[in-house]
C-alpha cells in the first residue's frame, strides 16, 4: 500500500468518526429534558438572602466633643486691689457661702490700711486657685473658682449645619477615655440662642440622667448627640438598596420565588437600617444579599 492510499484512508476515517460524534450529540437525550419546568427553573435560579420589611427605630447622630463642668461655677474676685497675705482654702476644699477665703492688704508704701477679706458668694468646692500668697491683685483678678460638684453638666459646641435640629430634651450618649467600655446617658437642657460668629458653632449644655461618682469635672467626653429619631417606622437593611440613575431600587422575592424590581422612596438612615417611605409593605421579603446579580423576573433560590 502506497503512502497516498494510507493518507486517504486516514482522512476518511476521521470524517466518519466526526460524523458519528455529531449524530450522537444530536440524538442523545439532554440532561435537563426529563426535568419538570419548576425543576429546570430551580437549577437556573440565583441564590439570595432575604429580610422582611419590619418596623423599627432609627436614630441619626452627630459625634462631637465636650467638657464636664460643675453646674454652678463661680469666680471669686477681691473688692479692693492689693497683695494677697492669706489664703484660707486650697483646691478641693469645701467652701460655704459667706466664708472668708482670703485676705488682701491694700496698703501702699508709706500708708497702712486695714486688711480686706475676700468672701465667697456661693457654696461649693474650690476648683481652681490661680494666685498665690504674695501676688498683687486688682479687683479684676480671680482669687478662687468655686463650683458645686454635686451636680455636673456637659458643655459642648454643635457645628452650624446641625443647629436647626437641636432642641432641649434631646438625648445623647457619652463615652469617656477614663471609663472605657461604658456609656452614660444625658439630655440637652440649655441651648444658646446665638451662634458664635467666629467658630460658627452653637453652645449647648447637657445634664446626666444617671449621675456617676466616677465622672469628674474637667473630664473630656465624646458625645453622640441624637439629632433625629423615628420610632415604629418601616425599615429595611441599608445593604438591600441599589442606587441607579438617581433613584433607589430593591428586589422583592414573591411567593413564587421570582425577583420583582421595586422603586422606593427613602427617609432617614443610620449605619445599618434605612426608613422606607413608599414602595414596600410590611412583611415583604426584600433581597438583602445577591441583589446585584438580579433582573426583574429572575427566579431566585432563598438561602436559609
Amino acid at each position: 500500500m502506497n503512502k497516498a492510499k494510507i493518507i486517504t484512508i486516514a482522512i476518511v476515517s476521521l470524517i466518519v468518526l466526526f460524523a458519528v460524534l455529531i449524530l450522537l450529540d444530536i440524538f442523545a437525550p439532554k440532561k435537563n429534558e426529563n426535568l419538570a419546568p419548576e425543576q429546570r427553573q430551580r437549577q437556573s435560579a440565583t441564590t439570595v438572602r432575604v429580610t422582611p420589611v419590619s418596623t423599627g427605630t432609627i436614630e441619626r447622630s452627630v459625634i462631637i466633643n465636650g467638657e464636664i463642668l460643675a453646674r454652678n461655677q463661680v469666680t471669686i474676685f477681691p473688692t479692693v486691689g492689693g497683695r494677697i497675705i492669706e489664703a484660707r482654702f486650697g483646691i478641693g476644699d469645701r467652701v460655704n457661702r459667706g466664708d472668708v477665703v482670703a485676705m488682701i492688704d491694700p496698703s501702699r508704701p508709706g500708708e497702712v490700711y486695714s486688711r480686706s477679706p475676700v468672701i465667697s458668694t456661693v457654696s461649693g468646692t474650690v476648683l481652681s486657685a490661680p494666685l498665690s500668697i504674695g501676688d498683687t491683685v486688682t479687683v479684676q483678678s480671680p482669687i478662687f473658682i468655686i463650683g458645686d460638684l454635686s451636680s455636673l453638666l456637659v458643655e459642648t459646641f454643635v457645628p452650624e449645619r446641625f443647629t436647626a435640629s437641636v432642641r432641649t430634651g434631646m438625648r445623647a450618649v457619652l463615652h469617656f477615655d477614663a471609663i472605657p467600655g461604658e456609656t452614660f446617658n444625658a439630655e440637652v437642657f440649655e441651648v444658646n440662642p446665638v451662634i458664635d460668629p467666629i467658630t460658627r458653632t452653637l453652645r449647648i449644655r447637657l445634664r446626666f440622667l444617671n449621675p456617676d461618682s466616677r465622672i469628674k469635672a474637667g473630664m473630656f467626653a465624646t458625645i453622640s448627640l441624637v439629632t433625629n429619631r423615628k420610632t415604629d417606622i418601616p425599615v429595611i437593611q441599608r445593604s438591600s438598596v441599589i442606587s441607579t440613575y438617581g433613584s433607589w431600587i430593591v428586589f422583592v422575592a414573591d411567593d413564587k420565588n421570582i425577583a420583582r424590581r421595586r422603586e422606593i422612596t427613602l427617609g432617614i438612615d443610620n449605619e445599618d437600617y434605612i426608613e422606607v417611605l413608599s414602595g414596600l409593605s410590611l412583611g415583604e421579603n426584600v433581597v438583602s444579599a445577591g441583589q446585584n446579580f438580579l433582573s426583574d423576573g429572575d427566579p431566585v433560590r432563598i438561602a436559609e
